[in-house]
């Protein structure tokens, strides 16, 4: 069900009981509970079913006082999700949109004023239906309307209203208007359409030891926008990494089960041409010959998605320069690998900023942070001190002081990488 900020109205009965309980406590008589008072009233609009994408029609409303007391004015609020618009709007009406936030989705809502008195027990109907559009977008949509005695206040995101250009319309009387007993009523709108939900997967590239960044990617590729029912997921994307790897930190909506990590979507809706992009950390552990994972959507039934061809994707990973398994850092740094000494100005394997490498081929406890060539030394299998540098004769206060120089450098690097990943995310 739709909820409007700032247009959210209290059940009357529940004000009613409140106030008369109130007054007993006091030990007076809830007198104004007797007194007259106009209620009005919208009556139920059945569903919507098989509209096509550029059509229209006419969106049915029926206003009833139920009170004792005419009401000397009301106002009927017209809203739809965004796969559905309003067409010639009446003069007496103002329409505006309302952004999606939180967990609102975008809304089209055109207010209407009846300066007219409605008097008890009487059904009325706008005398010329408002018209509803159907977009190219629509799908599920939802549609909502209500009634009030006292003007309503648009949202606080909501655009300045502008008026109707159409004729004004009046509220007529219907001897038959059938039943209301609501302030508000919610209708869905089903149009005849598709929705073309895919997965791109990733081709990785590293050494062991290694952390390379992963991102794989839901689209929907449209033409119309999907939106669920309120508690209702979206869609699940099954995201499983390549023999191998270890996750090191995987995306936020992500949860492992298994071998595998479920993904969810960050709303109950996605427009056309949007999605969701699952970034994870793996560190290559070892080199396993063929190894592919995958990203695949699941399985349930999705009538709107008729291309199932594009559901799932592979993640390959090529694991590079001596990394197959059993090679340890050691065995490396003895040979003079760049590994062994930082290798400064290299270029780092994986990461989507150049931001994460490791120390060199075969490292399988340490990482670099930055793309400028800044390392860390570590892993029982990491020979600095023997190595290369061991046939320059330096001696280990030197080596020593070029570690925590070095440690700096690292620090400086993954403190300024840090800054900008914020700046790039728009949090800082």
């Amino acid at each position: 069900m739709l909820i409007f900020p700032h247009i959210r109205r209290t059940s009357r009965t529940a004000v009613a009981a409140l106030g008369a309980a109130g007054l007993l406590a006091l030990g007076a008589t809830p007198a104004a509970a007797d007194e007259a008072a106009a209620e009005l009233v919208v009556g139920d609009i059945a569903p919507i079913d098989g509209v096509q994408p550029g059509s229209s029609f006419d969106q049915p409303v029926t206003v009833a006082n139920k009170g004792t007391k005419a009401a000397d004015k009301a106002w009927v609020v017209h809203s739809v999700t965004r796969g559905l618009d309003y067409a010639d709007i009446p003069s007496n009406c103002q329409a505006y949109e309302v952004p999606s936030y939180d967990e609102m989705t975008a809304k089209s809502n055109v207010v209407c004023a009846f300066d007219q008195a409605l008097e008890p027990g009487v059904a009325y109907t706008p005398e010329k239906p408002l018209a509803v559009k159907v977009l190219d977008r629509a799908l599920e949509d939802d549609l909502r309307v209500s009634v009030w005695d006292t003007e309503p206040a648009p949202d606080d995101a909501a655009t300045p209203p502008v008026a109707g250009t159409a004729p004004a319309v009046a509220l007529v009387e219907q001897p038959d208007g059938g039943e209301a007993t609501e302030d508000a009523v919610d209708v869905s709108v089903s149009t005849v359409n598709t929705a073309d939900y895919q997965v791109t997967g990733a081709d990785l590239k590293g050494r062991v030891g290694d952390t390379v960044t992963l991102k794989a990617k839901f689209t929907n590729a449209g033409p119309a926008w999907t939106l669920t029912r309120e508690g209702d997921p979206l869609v699940e994307v099954r995201i499983t990494p390549p023999a191998g790897t270890s996750v090191v930190k995987p995306h936020g909506y992500c949860e492992a089960e298994g071998e595998a990590y479920v993904c969810g979507t960050g709303q109950r809706w996605v427009h056309e041409g949007g999605g969701e992009t699952y970034t994870f950390q793996l560190k290559i552990d070892k080199k396993v010959e063929g190894a592919v994972g995958s990203v695949a959507l699941s399985t349930e039934a999705r009538p709107f998605d008729p291309d199932k061809g594009n559901d799932r994707a592979d993640i390959t990973l090529d694991v590079t320069d001596g990394g197959s398994a059993g090679t340890t850092a050691g065995s490396t740094a003895s040979t003079g690998s760049t590994g062994s000494t930082g290798s400064a100005g290299g270029s780092p394997a994986g990461g989507d900023d150049g931001g994460t490498s490791s120390t060199g081929a075969g490292s399988s406890s340490s990482t670099t942070t930055g793309g400028n060539g800044a390392s860390t030394t570590g892993g029982a299998g990491s020979s600095t001190t023997g190595g290369s540098l061991a046939a320059t004769g330096s001696s280990s206060t030197t080596l020593a002081l070029g570690g925590a120089a070095a440690a700096a450098v690292a620090v400086g690097a993954g403190t300024l990488i840090a800054v900008r990943r914020r700046r790039a995310q728009g949090l800082g």
